[in-house]
């Protein structure tokens, strides 16, 4: 699936060191502002206990594992939206994202150069987040005369929309994300999805902190999560040099025993490939067999011939019938064949919604 994760932030809070741990393209990382001019892009892998448990029990010839999208993208400074720095050509990578990974700098390092002199997550977060209002404000402001215009002379649908945008020019102007505007109707909620906004975008903020601060946090990761705590956003406390150098580690054993010295269960890598994957509104649907072992990606809420079209168009065009099984049945009694026989295989239909985690053969006719 087309969709992707967008990493922004300011010049050197560690976005690029973050990206390489992520991905196995190598984003330039240097101490100063503007390293990385292009946006870089990478597919990552997305971790998942499931698919190794299948492939332990089908032994497949090939393994076929979910990805995400994660795209690099240059640092904002203040005055990016009237065109500073690399402005326009900023945002604009932003806004082709799917959802945005705002990285903090929440530790101290005077050998690494802060933009604006002082280290502040909630000022950093406060200037990315202005930057991107005063778009969306533009945005907004450029839809509104035409629209009010067109509701005063009766477009039932343009009262709707001028509605929507009040009600959201209002929230830029004081200050807030789009995103914390909800609107009720399925006719308002399109609506602003076809306005692309920027802070509309689902947002994770990472706080990139020391190696010391990578279990519990530190203050600065404190005053993050108090200065969000009214925003529809989640976030996630992440060593990313740390990671780096777990990274360059050569065997799993090698990389475990890391993590379990600095208290840590699972690396801050795949507990962020995991958080995109959620950001992206994703979910998982498995193929298993003696051939291939597969994850296949889906918007959640999905329905069963959508997923299968997922696979290949005419297994959408002809579906027939989804014969799915639960991924806690499957591990539990061994085989597709011991599911069958103790009757757990459930045979559904074209109105089923894909769960998470469902194991399943599609039958189909063209």
């Amino acid at each position: 699936m087309a969709l992707k994760c967008g990493i922004v932030g300011l010049p050197n809070v560690g976005k690029s060191t973050l990206f390489n741990c992520l991905s196995n393209a190598r984003a330039q990382s240097a101490n100063f502002p503007f390293c990385t001019i292009e946006p870089n892009v990478g597919m990552i892998t997305v971790p998942d206990e499931r698919l190794n448990a299948l492939v332990k029990l089908c032994n497949p010839k090939s393994i076929v594992p979910a990805t995400v999208e994660i795209v690099d993208i240059a640092g904002l400074v203040k005055g990016a939206s009237k065109g500073e720095g690399l402005g326009n050509k900023f945002l604009a990578n932003i806004r082709e994202t799917d959802a945005i990974l705002h990285v903090l700098r929440c530790f101290d390092d005077d050998n690494i150069t802060h933009v604006d002199g002082t280290v502040d997550p909630v000022r950093d977060k406060e200037v990315i987040d202005l930057e991107l209002q005063l778009r969306d404000l533009e945005t907004v402001e450029s839809r509104l005369p035409r629209t009010q215009k067109a509701a005063a002379a009766g477009d039932r649908d343009a009262k709707l929309q001028a509605g929507v945008l009040e009600r959201l020019k209002e929230a830029l102007e004081r200050g807030n994300n789009a995103r914390s505007v909800t609107f009720e109707t399925k006719d308002e909620q399109k609506f602003v999805k076809e306005l692309f906004l920027l802070t509309s975008k689902p947002v994770l903020y990472v706080c990139n902190v020391d190696d010391a601060s990578a279990v519990a946090g530190n203050h600065y990761v404190d005053a993050v999560r108090k200065a969000i705590a009214t925003e529809n956003a989640q976030l996630l406390v992440v060593a990313a040099q740390t990671e780096a150098d777990i990274a360059e580690l050569e065997t799993y054993e090698e990389r475990q025993m890391f993590l379990e010295e600095i208290g840590l269960k699972e690396s801050g890598v795949n507990r962020l490939i995991k958080a995109a994957y959620a950001l992206l509104n994703l979910e998982t649907f498995f193929t298993a067999g003696a051939d291939e072992c597969r994850a296949w990606t889906f918007r959640r809420g999905t329905k069963a011939p959508q997923c299968a079209g997922i696979i290949h168009t005419d297994f959408e065009r002809g579906f027939i019938r989804a014969e799915v099984i639960k991924f806690e049945d499957y591990v539990a009694m061994g085989s597709e064949a011991a599911v069958k026989e103790a009757g757990k295989m459930h045979v559904e239909g074209k109105e089923y919604v894909m769960q998470d985690g469902d194991v399943v053969y599609f039958r189909f006719n063209v």
